[in-house]
């Protein structure tokens, strides 16, 4: 018997949307917290969506983020029988977004003006992406410039 007040699916979905707006505003979980009146390890555990995020306090994260309430819950369609279809193939995103990584990675990307770069860095991502599923290791002086 699962126990209904328990995270699912959908609150850990709403956590990584937490994180990734609040990396995309430049707010540290500290500052999130502040805003909140709560402490720091509650803004973790309501981003990795170990605790559930009730509506009023979504209603003030909302507003400490300064976006909608309904940003939350963009992508988010009803349909399996856990309550919840992704949002397609790129459903994954949300998940690069909420590492560091992936924040930096977005932002360093849109900061390239050039149209031809950043198409031979997309090149280089599949290169990436398609040697890491094949496992095909990379000669040292393998050059991925065209």
């Amino acid at each position: 018997m699962s126990d209904e007040r328990a995270a699912n699916v959908i609150d850990v979905r709403l956590g990584q949307k937490v994180r990734a707006r609040r990396m995309e505003a430049g707010l540290s979980q500290e500052k999130l917290a502040e805003l909140l009146g709560v402490t720091f390890q509650q803004v973790q555990k309501y981003e990795k969506g170990i605790n559930r995020i009730a509506a009023s306090r979504l209603f003030q994260i909302s507003a400490a983020l300064e976006v909608s309430v309904a940003y939350f819950f963009e992508g988010l369609h009803p349909g399996r029988a856990d309550g919840v279809a992704e949002e397609g193939p790129d459903g994954f995103v949300y998940d690069a977004l909420a590492t560091p990584e992936g924040m930096q990675m977005l932002t360093l990307f849109g900061a390239i003006r050039s149209s031809k770069l950043r198409r031979r860095v997309l090149d280089l991502l599949r290169t990436l992406t398609a040697e890491e599923e094949d496992e095909t290791p990379v000669p040292p002086n393998h050059d991925l410039r065209t």
